[in-house]
């Protein structure tokens, strides 16, 4: 029943895709009824009630680190099964025989160390013919492909940072056609869309997605803390302000995606003449906000397609 899967370099974002993983696994028995009811009278750890019986859901997880430290953390934080029963087994210095014993495996080092990870002996054989998700920014799948056998199947995700609250945007390149392709397709659509949105691009968008969503919520937080700060300035205690920031961006936020409102059609809808908001909208204008934000996304494109070259000496 379902597969393995490994976290090469388990850090935060591999704890919050573990995470993310097992609750939605637990979710599909709370929503399930006929599950529910086998699950009564199940043994944890034992076998899964046949309507989970899904081989593009994970029945067992490894998280891998370097570290004793890193170790002791990632055992705190996982020490309590779902109630599957799904334990993560964290490996110290282990890599290779992690690959080996697992059919999915996601990369979340740090950039620079998976040359070196892609490289311990033993890790292109054990890598063969299973599924390899990278989630480094700027690294490309041909420089990964360069590092393992033709026959791993390399992709790229690009999730971010709410991914920790469940709320994350996940981009994963086009997938190539293989026997495999609807099962890989499935896999990788039940493990992101378990921590948030999930989309199919190609690979060339890869670095503007990067600056949008990876380092999006660094503007947005930038945008949310000047709005608190105008509201402070105007006598509102800090506490209040920025809680009315914090949900007056969520809520629009919610709107655009859920009920497909384009940002400009909300902003006219909230906008009277002779009134507070275009007053607002003008002084935004003079300062350049839209043009400041927008070139900030260039910058940052800009940057992440030097992230994955090597350094020059």
């Amino acid at each position: 029943m379902g597969y393995t899967l490994c976290v090469l370099g388990c850090g935060t974002m591999g704890v919050a895709v573990i995470s993310g993983v097992l609750a939605s696994l637990d979710a599909k028995v709370a929503t399930t009824p006929a599950a529910q009811e086998k699950w009564m009278s199940h043994t944890p750890g034992t076998t899964t009630p046949h309507e989970l019986e899904d081989e593009s859901l994970p029945s067992r997880f490894l998280a891998c680190v370097t570290r004793e430290e890193s170790a002791k953390k990632l055992q705190d934080v996982f020490s309590t099964p779902n109630s599957l029963g799904c334990r993560v087994e964290v490996l110290k210095a282990q890599n290779v025989e992690a690959a080996q014993a697992s059919n999915v495996i996601l990369l979340c080092c740090k950039p620079q160390q998976a040359h070196i990870i892609l490289n311990e002996p033993g890790m292109k054989e054990a890598l063969s013919g299973k599924l390899l998700i990278s989630i480094l920014a700027g690294v490309t799948i041909s420089q990964i492909s360069a590092w393992v056998l033709p026959t791993t199947k390399v992709i790229r995700a690009m999730p971010n940072t709410p991914c920790k609250i469940r709320e994350g945007m996940t981009v994963v390149t086009t997938l190539p056609a293989s026997p495999s392709l609807e099962l890989d397709r499935s896999i990788i659509l039940n493990i992101f869309s378990s921590i948030g949105r999930c989309r199919f691009l190609e690979e060339k968008h890869f670095d503007a997605c990067t600056a949008l969503s990876g380092s999006g919520p660094a503007f947005a937080c930038i945008f949310l803390e000047a709005m608190a700060d105008g509201g402070v300035m105007m006598g509102l205690p800090r506490a209040e302000a920025l809680e009315l920031a914090a949900q007056t961006l969520q809520g629009a936020a919610r709107m655009t995606l859920q009920l497909g409102t384009h940002p400009a059609q909300l902003k006219d809808s909230v906008t009277t003449p002779g009134g507070c908001t275009i007053a607002g909208l003008l002084a935004m204008e003079d300062g350049r906000v839209r043009s400041t934000i927008a070139r900030a996304i260039q910058i940052a494109t800009e940057k992440a397609t030097q992230l994955g070259q090597p350094e020059k000496h």
